[in-house]
């Protein structure tokens, strides 16, 4: 929609970067007053943030290689130099790096996992906005009068044609994802429980990682209903988008891992002599 911001000189702010830059900002911010508020480690949050801003970003980039490998074979510069990610990558990245980081710190990572993905979600909230600034992931044709017309400048919508805003549509989620999961962590969660409640054995909460896991199943299902309306050209598993595919199993996923946190993390922590209510 708006692929430049402005120029000062010989340098132009594009929409795409400048969100990203605001969500990753606001995101990290976020995170430390949170990590204050709930008595963890804030200066940790500016190593998991850098950590999962370079992992991130080539793990999108990798994903997006993948996904378009047979355009990679013909010009691989082209598909490294494009704006093309897949945002699963990014979360797959960053997670793995962030829990290696947590290990050689000797930080609960599950705390803190709950204590991120929220910002997570709010970081893609302002990523999909440059999405739609951009132009790439649009949806589909429609005659709704909520359909959003790209101009002719637009490097990946097509122009002139009414489109399902669903950048706009995926940032709404998204922000809404961030405040239900906020909402839990203060509500049930482990980390709140714990140093903000002191443990207190009548109140009901939740084990570290249920937040995160919650994460999961919440965007994967989101993002399945999203591709549903999506109308750019993206690869597919069989009648499936790679990323309807990948939601299955991010959904699978989760509710697996959130079994297992009930089933052995919690005789973990009952041997570590914390009750589990």
């Amino acid at each position: 929609m708006k692929t430049d911001l402005f120029t000062i000189g010989n340098f132009t702010v594009h929409g795409y970067g400048f969100m990203i830059a605001l969500g990753f900002i606001f995101a990290m911010f976020l995170a430390e007053f949170r990590a204050k508020l709930y008595k963890l480690k804030d200066e940790a949050i500016i190593d998991i943030a850098i950590i999962a801003g370079i992992s991130g970003f080539a793990g999108a980039k990798f994903l997006y290689i993948i996904v378009e490998f047979d355009a990679f074979l013909k010009d691989p510069m082209a598909v490294l130099g494009s704006a093309g990610f897949v945002v699963y990558g990014g979360i797959i990245f960053g997670v793995l790096f962030n829990f290696l980081y947590c290990k050689i710190k000797k930080l609960n990572f599950m705390e803190y996992f709950d204590l991120v993905m929220p910002e997570i979600a709010l970081a893609q909230g302002f990523g999909r906005i440059g999405c739609y600034l951009a132009g790439c992931c649009y949806g589909a044709i429609t005659t709704s009068r909520f359909g959003v017309v790209f101009p002719e400048s637009s490097l990946f919508a097509p122009s002139g044609v009414r489109l399902i805003p669903t950048q706009l549509m995926s940032s709404v989620g998204d922000f809404l994802n961030m405040a239900l999961l906020i909402f839990i962590f203060r509500k049930w969660g482990y980390t709140a429980w714990n140093n903000i409640h002191g443990g207190d054995s009548s109140r009901k909460h939740l084990l570290p990682g249920d937040v995160g896991f919650l994460y999961f199943l919440t965007y994967g299902v989101g993002r399945f209903i999203i591709e549903i309306f999506r109308g750019d050209v993206r690869g597919s598993v069989g009648p499936l988008s790679t990323s309807q595919f990948i939601s299955i199993i991010m959904v699978v996923i989760g509710i697996v891992l959130l079994i297992l946190n009930h089933k052995l993390f919690r005789r973990f922590y009952e041997k570590e002599g914390q009750k589990i209510s």
